[in-house]
C-alpha cells in the first residue's frame, strides 16, 4: 500500500487531507490523538521523489517534533515546543511522508496500557471498550482503524509489539541502533527502540528502509549498511528452523489462543518449516519482569531528572528553586510515574546499586546468553504475543502479577529489549471479535529473515491490511 501511495502523485495532496479529516472525525470515539498537524504546508514542500511521497503518517508524541507540540503524554510536558526535530523526523520527510497527527501514549512511555496519558485513555478501534496496548496505542489504533497505513511507536518492553497484537497489526522493533534514537523523549536508555506499526509485512520493508540508518548524533546508532527489505522478502519456509518458546505457552491458561497458535504452527511445518518445542530455564523466564523493573525504572529516573519545571515544560509556583521542583514534579506526574522515580530512585542508592541494578543487569546478561544459545540452533523464537484479546478498560484489574500467565506469558517479550534483537508482531486470529498476535524474534541484524517468517504468517492467515470498522 505505502509503494502505491508513494506512486500515486496525483492523489498525494486529496489522500492526506482525507487521512486528517477521518482521524478528526474518529476522534471523539479513539481519543488516539493529542495534537493533529495541519498537512498543507507538507503537502506544499513534498519532494519530487520518495519512497513515502505523499503518505500520510502519525508519530508518537515522544518524537520532538519542530515548532508542534510534543507531550510524551505528560502533563508537566503540556506546552512543550520543541526547537529541533527528530532523526526520524527528517528521514520521514526526506522520503515525502506527510505527519498528520502526534499519537496519543502512555505518560512517558512508560506502561503498557494507553491508560495513563494526560489527555486520557486512547480505545481499541476493535472494541472501544477495551484497551489498546501501551505505550505505543494512539499510533497503533490511528493504523488499525486505516487512518494511516504506517505509524511510529517505541518499544522499551513490548510497547509496539502488544498494541500490535490487541489492535491486529504488524509491529516491528528493529535490531538496536538500526534506526537513530536523537530527538525521541526517552524512556530506559539501553531498553528504547524506534520501531513502527503497519497493515502488512511489505509495508514494514518499506518503512524500515526509509528509517534505518546511521546517525552520528546518536552514538549507538550502526554503521551497517541497510538492505532492500523489500527485495530480499521471501516467504518460502523451507530450510527455516523455528522455536517455539514452550514456557510461554505454559504460562497462558486461554485454551483459544493457544488454538489459534499451534494451528499457525502446524501450516508453518507444512509449508517447509521446522518448528520445533524449546524451553529456557524457567526462573530465567520468571526473572524478566523483576530484572526489566529496576534496570528500566532506574534509567528512566536518570533521564527524566532534568523535567524539574525550571528548565522547560509547566511550572508549578513555590516560595524558592526547591519548592518549585518539587510542586512541578508532583502535580506534573501521574501516580504511576511518581511510584516509578521512587522504585528508580531507591535503585540508584549507592548503597542499594550492587544488590539491586547491577545484580538485574547481571540476570539481563543471563537471560540474553540463554538466547544466543537458542539461536545457534533456530533462526527464530516464536510464541503467542499475549495470552488474550486486549483487556477491557473498565475491567477489575485484579490479576496476580506473579503469577505464571502474567510473569511469563505476559511480560516475555522484554527479551527482545534485553537483547537487541529484532523482534515483531504480526496477527494471528480472533477472539469475540477483536485480534491476537504473535511474535518473533531473530538474531541481531535479521529482519530480513524474520520479514520473510512474517510474510509466510501474513499468507497462511491472509491479515493483510486488516482494519477494523469503527463503529
Amino acid at each position: 500500500m505505502i509503494r502505491e501511495m508513494a506512486e500515486d502523485k496525483a492523489n498525494a495532496k486529496a489522500r492526506c487531507e482525507e487521512a486528517y479529516a477521518k482521524a478528526q472525525a474518529l476522534q471523539g470515539k479513539l481519543n488516539d490523538v493529542i495534537t493533529f498537524v495541519d498537512p498543507e504546508e507538507q503537502l506544499e514542500n513534498l519532494p519530487e521523489e520518495g519512497l513515502m511521497r505523499g503518505v500520510p503518517i502519525a508519530l508518537k508524541d515522544n518524537v520532538i517534533t519542530k515548532g508542534v507540540l510534543t507531550t510524551a503524554g505528560s502533563r508537566i510536558l503540556s506546552n512543550y515546543v520543541p526547537v529541533y526535530n527528530a532523526h526520524i523526523v527528517d528521514k520521514l520527510k526526506e522520503a515525502g511522508a506527510v505527519c498528520i497527527a502526534k499519537a496519543s501514549m502512555d505518560e512517558l512511555a512508560m506502561g503498557g496500557t494507553n491508560l495513563t496519558c494526560f489527555k486520557g485513555p486512547a480505545y481499541n478501534p476493535w472494541d472501544q471498550r477495551r484497551m489498546t496496548g501501551g505505550s505505543s496505542g494512539g499510533s497503533a489504533a490511528l493504523v488499525a482503524s486505516g487512518v494511516v497505513p504506517m505509524a511510529i511507536g517505541s518499544d522499551t518492553g513490548d510497547s509496539i509489539r502488544k498494541p500490535a497484537s490487541f489492535c491486529g497489526i504488524v509491529g516491528v522493533k528493529p535490531t538496536y541502533g538500526r534506526i537513530s534514537r536523537y530527538g525521541i523523549i526517552p524512556y530506559a536508555s539501553s531498553l528504547d527502540h524506534v520501531g513502527f506499526f503497519t497493515r502488512s509485512i511489505e509495508d514494514a520493508c518499506v518503512s524500515l528502509k526509509v528509517l534505518a540508518g546511521r546517525d552520528d548524533r546518536d552514538m549507538t546508532s550502526s554503521c551497517r549498511p541497510v538492505p532492500d527489505y523489500s527485495a530480499e522478502l521471501n516467504s518460502d519456509m523451507h530450510g527455516k528452523k523455528i522455536a517455539i518458546i514452550q514456557n510461554v505457552l505454559d504460562g497462558i491458561h486461554n485454551e483459544e489462543t493457544k488454538k489459534i497458535f499451534n494451528d499457525l504452527m502446524d501450516k508453518l511445518r507444512a509449508r517447509g518449516a521446522q518448528v520445533d518445542v524449546y524451553e529456557f530455564d524457567e526462573a530465567l523466564m520468571e526473572a524478566i519482569l523483576p530484572a526489566y523493573f529496576i534496570i528500566a525504572n532506574c534509567e528512566a529516573t536518570s533521564n527524566h531528572s532534568n523535567l524539574d519545571g525550571i528548565r522547560f515544560g509547566v511550572r508549578e509556583e513555590g516560595k524558592d528553586m526547591q519548592e518549585i521542583m518539587t510542586n512541578s514534579r508532583t502535580k506534573g506526574f501521574g501516580p504511576l510515574i511518581r511510584r516509578r522515580f521512587v522504585i528508580g530512585s531507591y535503585g540508584l542508592f549507592e548503597e542499594n546499586q550492587e544488590r539491586l541494578f547491577r545484580k538485574a543487569q547481571k540476570v539481563r546478561r543471563l537471560i540474553v546468553e540463554a538466547m544466543d544459545k537458542a539461536y545457534e540452533e533456530y533462526d527464530c523464537l516464536i510464541a503467542p504475543a499475549s495470552g488474550n484479546i486486549a483487556p477491557l478498560i473498565d475491567a477489575k484489574q485484579d490479576q496476580d502479577q506473579l503469577s505464571d500467565d502474567y510473569l511469563v506469558a505476559e511480560n516475555y517479550m522484554a527479551m527482545g529489549n534485553f537483547s537487541g534483537y529484532p523482534s515483531m508482531t504480526v496477527p494471528m486470529g480472533f477472539e469475540e471479535g477483536c485480534p491476537i498476535g504473535v511474535n518473533l524474534t531473530c538474531r541481531a541484524w535479521e529482519e530480513s529473515q524474520m520479514f520473510s517468517i512474517g510474510k509466510a504468517i501474513e499468507e497462511i492467515t491472509g491479515y493483510k491490511d486488516l482494519h477494523a470498522e469503527v463503529k
